[in-house]
């Protein structure tokens, strides 16, 4: 089994990003990336907010070029996801995945968060034709159009209003008959003459044409009144989904400190509460939730790892295969107690 200086979980803006710098460093970090490359990016349409590409760029172009600049300085990129580590015994650390193990002397954690689902016919398989659940990244795309909003919080509600900004309306619906937002929030939207909403009532199936020449693909929602039962078809050219986000931490429970929500906490430099074991992007950060901010925590984590790692070099085992004693040390001992 190799001992490698950093192992990356993640492989969205951030996790590249920090593949970027540690490459850089000469650090020849691993990037275990999950079952897809970029994450959350990789299925976004069009990326129109990132500095540098003023004609914009899609999600999938953004992220093969920032694989392909982590490469070029010695990234290692992985496709396989981890199962199982062990941060609780100090460095060096384990990491293990479906096909193989890492033991590494510090940890990038980068794996993201993914927002809650519907779960309804014709929302997965639009996705990035016409259901979002990003306003910020994607609304500049429905311009002049109708446009649905699910959801009663906060976010859904600031959102609705950015949204305003570029459709011609926006319907809110709303699984309860009031907002969960923020008093002032809700006043905003309720005289925003662009938002109507409908009430206690939820989608059931998002509708797009099969026609190729039709961008955004959606046309329609059917919604059902939870409390009548009624259902009725609104047209609409886009469903922006704001029921929440669920950070995918449920490998590092009981291993790295999290708050209530699940998100990894840290420190202003991207460090945790285990020393060597660093966390950037949507796996700590439930507030923005953008590529650039990704990317600029990405670089807060990669320099912070690289700084732990140069100070203790002179505690450091040599790189390379570890032999069987070595690897038995690092196994969780069991207790006598």
């Amino acid at each position: 089994m190799q001992k490698e200086r950093v192992v990356i979980i993640g492989s969205g803006p951030a996790g590249l990003t920090a593949a970027l710098y540690t490459g850089r460093a000469m650090l020849n970090p691993v990037v275990i990336a999950g079952s897809q490359l970029g994450g959350q990016v990789a299925i976004t349409a069009d990326v129109d907010n990132y500095p540098g590409f003023p004609e914009g760029v899609t999600g999938p172009e953004l992220v093969q070029k920032m694989a392909e600049h982590a490469e070029k300085f010695g990234a290692r990129i992985v496709m396989d996801e981890v199962t199982e580590v062990d941060f609780l015994h100090g460095s060096p650390f384990r990491v293990k995945t479906y096909e193989q193990e890492f033991l590494a002397d510090s940890v990038i954690v980068t794996i993201g968060a993914r927002a809650r689902r519907l779960g309804i016919p014709g929302e997965e398989e639009n996705i990035g034709t016409g259901t979002s659940y990003c306003g910020t990244c994607d609304g500049f795309f429905f311009r002049g159009m109708d446009i649905t909003v699910v959801g009663g919080g906060d976010s859904a509600i600031e959102e609705a209003i950015f949204l305003t900004k570029f459709a011609t309306s926006v319907n809110i619906v709303h699984r309860r008959d009031e907002l969960r937002a923020g008093k002032q929030l809700q006043e905003r939207a309720f005289r925003n003459p662009k938002i109507r909403f409908t009430w206690d009532s939820a989608l059931e199936e998002i509708i797009a044409t099969d026609d190729p020449t039709v961008s955004p693909k959606i046309t329609a929602v059917r919604i059902k009144n939870l409390k009548t039962g009624a259902e009725t078809t609104d047209a609409t050219r886009g469903v922006f989904i704001f029921i929440g986000h669920d950070p995918n931490s449920e490998v590092f429970k009981g291993q790295l400190a999290s708050n209530d929500s699940g998100y990894v906490l840290t420190d202003e430099l991207m460090r945790t509460n285990v020393e060597g074991i660093f966390a950037a992007g949507e796996i700590q950060d439930e507030v923005w939730r953008q590529v650039a901010t990704s990317v600029g925590q990405g670089t807060s984590a990669a320099m912070s790892a690289i700084q732990w790692l140069s100070a203790r070099e002179g505690d450091l085992q040599p790189l390379g295969e570890l032999s069987a004693e070595e690897v038995a040390a690092t196994q969780p001992q069991a207790s006598t107690n």
